[in-house]
């Protein structure tokens, strides 16, 4: 029998290092040389084109269409000196991934001639096909129509041979089909109520911007290897492996010397980053083996958004270039670490503040404090809509599972704010104010470490957690868009500042100073969130208990999680802040519901193929083998020697047989688990029935299959193992 596993391990040990070629330039002399940034902007535009363009970039002036001819002519020249053929509308539909259609710059003439030609209309606005994405019932698949719009907060960037322009992607009606539209929305809608705040303090405020930080955590596994695992392959995932003696236990692969290989990839992938604008900042092994990370400097968000998702495009591309596939699932190999990808999130003014950093004064410490209460608040009133921000059949894998933050999501400040916030919430009302100036009220705020970074431990089992001048959304899952959280974090925030300031201006309507009206509004934040604060260990049985005692959601799972999105009370949030319409909500609940379900039911399709059609044959074929030996021992051993020597071999076929009749019995009922489900048309309920019915076989079926893998002849094993899988040769 002819053994793939072997084959591909002796292609791992094969493998020279790739050497790789770098620019001889500094990374700061090519960073962003693939962009059509302000510089190349400033370089190929008129004045009037380039002001056009960054008052969009920074204000969110619509662009005049009488510039549009001017910056598309800018853009092919620039994009054509660099070898540039094609053009693309570059967007994130509701798959979760990007998108894109290529189109040539050729234009045929008269005589059999052509000309490249880019217009001002083929910038601003495409109508691709695109009927195949999901769109959760907003049209049908016969109604084709789709537009892109160009979105020039973002700048156009350069992969291979095409010009790709950041655009959003919405239908016919306007219903938007991608995550990019509500994301630029909520940004919107928390720089007005973010400013009608800041304004409070320093009326130079007329900007506020979400600025986000991410990690992105991934695997890496040799090509081969990952060839011979059709569900690595099918899934991201392995659905059967038994744990290898040796994995992350010892912890000697977290921040280890990293292996030549991987950082031959590592070098490569820095370098095609830069080249695009990506500032990767850090690279480091992660705790499992085989396991990564890499993060940039702080963008704005949605910057940040559109290079995490090219990031995750250079990691598959630049991996396979050094003989590896990266994986992004949430949990590729069981009992070792999953991948997240945490979100770290804050606000900046245009005056060059950050919201979350407290200041050298009472004043600056008011205002953060007065940012922090809201922020409290804002994930306590909507902690079930935060969760479901993150929910993934992936994610679930891996949320408390004493690796990841649980599906309770609770916010940790540390002992410091923590200290703080106790003494405000305590302190008479009055005895905060100081009434010195009569037309006024000065705020003396208790004492704030003015190095809080260094007064803020990490808890790395909080999901949402202060670090010092960000909050760190550790529950988003590897794979995951970051838009998804953002937009949520972003309108949850706005809709509680404008709350703020309507408290306020009430009190102030009431006859109450201002500044005492904000503390009195922030002080009552504070004591009315305070059920969302926890500071010990999140991933603590006790943690679970206390959390149900104060009241907070734990959703362990997508199906319950995601109806989060589609109550009344969110609906009227998204639409109060014309984020998404009713009609966009309910589109991506079924979206997110239907997409859970088609990964439950692949997953459930590769371990019956997997077991059915690789794993039983080979544990038949061995037992065959050991009933013909034991067979020929009878022939030659007396009867005594026969028992004595055979005693361990028929326990082991008896035992190989018990496994192969558990795991038959197992995968027909999960068949026909999966056929009762099918046959139900309700998106949740069937939803749901995949979980708690198709999904409940599947831990059964890897029992068996891997305690098979301990008793079946290693030569005969069709599948690499998580020892060759996780450990790079």
């Amino acid at each position: 029998m002819a053994n793939f596993r072997f084959t591909a391990l002796k292609k791992t040990l094969d493998r020279p290092v790739k050497t790789v070629s770098y620019p001889s330039d500094k990374a700061s002399d090519y960073f962003g040389s693939m962009t059509f940034n302000r510089s190349v902007m400033k370089e190929f535009l008129t004045e009037e084109a380039y002001e056009g363009v960054i008052r969009a970039m920074d204000k969110s002036v619509r662009i005049d269409r009488k510039i549009t001819d001017q910056v598309a002519s800018a853009m092919k020249a620039w994009a054509m000196n660099k070898g540039v053929t094609h053009y693309t509308h570059w967007f994130h539909p509701l798959t979760g991934s990007t998108a894109e259609k290529h189109d040539a710059f050729i234009s045929p003439i008269e005589k059999g001639k052509a000309i490249e030609e880019f217009q001002g209309n083929s910038l601003i606005q495409q109508e691709p096909d695109a009927s195949s994405f999901p769109s959760g019932g907003i049209r049908s698949t016969f109604e084709a129509r789709g537009y892109t719009a160009w979105d020039p907060t973002s700048p156009a960037f350069i992969i291979e041979n095409t010009l790709c322009i950041p655009t959003i992607f919405v239908s016919y009606t306007g219903d938007s089909l991608d995550y990019k539209t509500p994301l630029l929305k909520s940004m919107r809608a928390l720089d007005k109520a973010a400013v009608d705040v800041c304004k409070l303090f320093d009326k130079n405020i007329d900007k506020v911007y979400p600025n986000l930080g991410w990690e992105q955590e991934y695997f890496l596994v040799d090509s081969a290897l990952f060839a011979a695992r059709p569900d690595l392959v099918l899934t991201g995932k392995t659905v059967f492996g038994h744990s290898s003696a040796k994995d992350q236990q010892l912890s000697d692969h977290y921040f280890g010397t990293i292996h030549n290989r991987v950082l031959a990839f590592m070098q490569e992938l820095e370098v095609e980053s830069h080249k695009l604008g990506i500032p990767l900042k850090t690279r480091h092994n992660e705790v499992a083996p085989n396991q990564f990370e890499c993060a940039p400097v702080f963008e704005e968000a949605n910057i940040a958004v559109d290079h995490n998702q090219l990031l995750m495009h250079l990691l598959d591309v630049t991996a396979r270039k050094h003989n590896f596939n990266v994986l992004l699932h949430e949990k590729p190999y069981a009992g070792v670490n999953g991948s997240g990808k945490h979100n770290n999130w804050s606000m900046s003014t245009n005056t060059g503040i950050n919201l979350l950093s407290p200041g050298k004064t009472p004043g600056d410490n008011f205002r953060f404090i007065t940012i922090l209460a809201n922020i409290l608040k804002a994930v306590h009133d909507n902690e079930e809509l935060v969760r479901a921000s993150v929910a993934s059949a992936g994610n679930d894998l891996r949320l408390g599972a004493n690796e990841a933050p649980p599906a309770i999501i609770s916010v940790f400040v540390g002992e410091q704010v923590t200290a703080t916030l106790d003494e405000i919430e305590n302190m008479p009302e009055r005895s905060m104010m100081n009434h010195k100036i009569e037309k006024d009220v000065d705020i003396d705020i208790p004492k704030i470490p003015e190095i809080l970074f260094d007064n803020t431990d990490r808890n790395r089992t909080s999901p949402f957690a202060f670090t010092g001048n960000k909050f760190e959304f550790r529950a988003v899952g590897s794979s995951a868009n970051t838009a998804k959280p953002m937009f949520v974090l972003n309108t949850i925030m706005a809709d509680q500042l404008t709350k703020y300031k309507s408290e306020v201006e009430k009190l102030v309507e009431d006859g109450i100073k201002k500044k005492e009206a904000m503390f009195f509004v922030a002080k009552k934040y504070i004591k009315e969130s305070k059920n969302i604060r926890f500071e010990g260990n999140s991933y603590s049985g006790e943690w679970e208990e206390e959390a149900s005692r104060r009241g907070l959601s734990n959703n362990r799972s997508t199906p319950e999680a995601l109806g989060a999105f589609v109550t009344e009370k969110s609906i009227q949030l998204f639409e109060r802040h014309n984020v998404m319409s009713k009609t966009e909500v309910q589109a991506r609940y079924a979206i997110k519901l239907e997409k859970y379900t088609k990964k439950i039911q692949i997953e459930s399709r590769v371990m019956g193929d997997l077991a059915t059609n690789h794993i039983l044959p080979t544990a038949i074929h061995y037992q065959n083998r050991l009933i013909e030996n034991a067979k020929g021992l009878k022939e030659v051993l007396d009867s005594k020697s026969f028992v004595k020597l055979s005693k361990n071999q028929l326990n082991t076929i008896k035992e190989i047989s018990n496994h192969i009749s558990e795991i038959k019995d197992y995968v027909e009922k999960m068949i026909e688990a999966r056929k009762v489900a099918n046959k139900i048309t309700d998106r949740f309920e069937v939803a749901r029935e995949y979980k708690d019915s198709v999904k409940s076989y599947f831990d059964n079926i890897r029992y068996h299959v891997d305690k098979l893998e301990m008793l079946v002849d290693d030569e005969m094993w069709p599948l690499p193992k998580y020892r060759e899988l996780l450990f790079i040769k």
